[in-house]
C-alpha cells in the first residue's frame, strides 16, 4: 500500500518537474503556510537534488494573520513593507521560479471589519504590482499548489476530526492532481494534450463574442481581436514549459474590457480575503459592473469591485466542462484553485497580457486601446453549471454552439 509520505513525494516531484519545471542552477521562491512544513521540506530537498542554487521560503501563519488584521492600527494595514516587495521583485528578476502553496481557512477573517481587509488587500496589491507583473507575463515559471490545512479541511468535512478531514481532503487532492496514478507525469502529458487541442481549436476560430445563458445569467462577452486562448501548460519568456495551476481543467482568454453586457450569477462561493461571498450577481454595461448583490458577503464584494476602476471590469473568461474531475467529486471546495476548475468562470480585474498577441510588450495606453483590462486585483468567480449554454459568434456573424448543459459540443479532432 502506498503511504502518505510516498504520495507526498510524488506530489512534490510532479510540482517541480511538470509544474514549475525547475532548471539546474535556478532559484526557487516558495510561499507557504507553516502548516505545510512537511511538504515544503520535501520540496526543498528535491529542489536541491535537481540542482537548484537556492530555495527561499516565505512563511505565513493564519493565527498571526488574524491577530494582525483584527488588532493592528489601520495605518499598519495600509502600509505593506517595501523591503518585502523588493525582495520578491529581486528574486524573480534573478530568474527564481515561484511556487505558492495554497489552502487557506475560508472563514479566517469572517469577524474582521471588511474595510480593514480591503485596506490590507489593496496595500498588498499595490506593493506587489511589479512582482505580479513578472508572474502574469510568464517572465518566470510559477505554480499554485493546494495543501489541506485543517481549517479548510474541516470546512469541507465538518463532521470529522481535523486529522480525518485532512486525510479525506488529501485523498481528493492526490486524485484530482493525478498523483494517485502510477505515472502522474504521463497522466499530465495526456491531459495537457486534451487542453492543447481545445485551445488551438478556439484560437483558430477567433470568435468575436461569447454568449452565456443559464438560470440567472444572460451575458454577452466580446473578445479582443487577435486574442489567444491558453490552458494546461504555458511557456515562460525563457522558453521553459510549465503548468501554472495544479489542478487545472480550463482553457481561458481575455474579454474586451469595454465589451461585456448583461447579467451573471455565481454558482459557487467565492473565498475572498478570508471571507465567503455567496450567491451573488453582477450586471454589466459596456464592460463595467453597474449593479451587484450578494446573499452573503456583499460588503466584501463591494470592496472588491471598488479596489480600482479595473476591478469593475473582467480580465478573464475560462471554459471548464461540468464533467471535470473536480466537479464530479460532488464537493464544493471553498477554494478558488479547486472550484474554478470545476466550473466555467470569469475573473474581475487584471487580464493576463499573454492572452492577446504582443500583449506583454504593450504599454498601458496600448493595452487600453486593445481592450486589455488592468487592475490591482484578479479574482476568479464561478458561474458555470450543468445548465450553462454558451454560443460563439463568428466574425461573419454566424452563431455556433460551444457548450450545452455545461459540456463541450465542439469536435476538437
Amino acid at each position: 500500500m502506498t503511504t502518505h509520505q510516498q504520495q507526498l513525494e510524488k506530489y512534490a516531484d510532479l510540482a517541480l518537474q511538470k509544474g514549475i519545471n525547475l532548471q539546474e542552477g535556478q532559484g526557487l521562491l516558495i510561499n507557504a503556510p507553516l502548516e505545510a512544513a512537511d511538504l515544503v521540506r520535501t520540496l526543498t530537498a528535491k529542489a536541491f537534488g535537481r540542482g537548484a542554487k537556492d530555495v527561499h521560503v516565505e512563511w505565513s501563519d493564519e493565527v498571526l494573520t488574524y491577530l494582525k488584521m483584527k488588532h493592528a492600527p489601520m495605518e499598519v494595514l495600509e502600509d505593506y513593507p517595501r523591503w518585502k516587495a523588493e525582495g520578491k521583485e529581486q528574486m524573480v528578476k534573478d530568474g527564481y521560479s515561484v511556487l505558492s502553496i495554497f489552502g487557506p481557512d475560508p472563514d479566517l477573517l469572517k469577524n474582521v471589519d471588511s474595510e480593514r481587509i480591503a485596506a490590507a488587500n489593496k496595500a498588498t496589491a499595490q506593493a506587489l504590482a511589479d512582482f505580479q507583473s513578472f508572474v502574469m507575463n510568464d517572465k518566470v515559471t510559477w505554480l499554485v499548489l493546494g495543501y489541506p490545512q485543517k481549517a479548510w479541511a474541516q470546512k469541507m468535512f465538518p463532521d470529522d476530526s481535523g486529522e480525518e478531514a485532512q486525510r479525506k481532503l488529501w485523498e481528493h487532492i492526490f486524485n484530482i492532481t493525478r498523483v494517485d496514478q502510477d505515472d502522474p507525469v504521463a497522466a499530465w502529458e495526456t491531459h495537457n494534450e486534451t487542453l492543447r487541442q481545445a485551445r488551438e481549436f478556439l484560437n483558430d476560430k477567433q470568435y468575436k463574442k461569447l454568449h452565456y445563458r443559464a438560470p440567472g445569467t444572460d451575458l454577452t462577452v466580446e473578445l479582443p481581436e487577435n486574442h489567444i486562448w491558453h490552458g494546461g501548460s504555458a511557456t515562460s519568456e525563457q522558453g521553459i514549459e510549465f503548468i501554472p495551476n495544479m489542478p487545472t481543467e480550463e482553457v481561458f482568454t481575455m474579454p474586451h474590457k469595454y465589451g461585456v453586457d448583461g447579467k451573471v450569477s455565481s454558482t459557487k462561493p467565492l473565498n475572498y480575503g478570508g471571507n465567503l461571498i455567496e450567491n451573488f450577481t453582477l450586471t454589466f454595461e459596456n464592460g463595467k459592473v453597474v449593479d451587484f448583490s450578494a446573499e452573503a458577503g456583499e460588503e466584501n464584494l463591494k470592496h472588491l469591485i471598488e479596489t480600482d476602476e479595473g476591478a469593475r471590469r473582467l480580465g478573464e473568461v475560462a471554459l471548464v466542462p461540468h464533467e471535470s474531475p473536480i466537479s464530479q467529486s460532488g464537493h464544493i471546495f471553498f477554494n478558488t484553485l479547486f472550484d474554478e476548475n470545476a466550473s466555467c468562470h470569469l475573473a474581475l480585474g487584471k487580464a493576463y497580457p499573454t492572452n492577446v498577441e504582443v500583449g506583454p510588450n504593450m504599454n498601458k495606453s496600448e493595452m487600453d486601446e486593445h481592450g486589455v483590462n488592468d487592475s490591482l486585483v484578479h479574482e476568479d468567480f464561478m458561474m458555470g453549471s450543468a445548465e450553462l449554454d454558451i454560443d460563439g459568434e463568428t466574425k461573419e456573424g454566424d452563431t455556433e454552439a460551444i457548450f450545452r448543459n455545461g459540456s463541450w459540443v465542439l469536435d476538437f479532432g
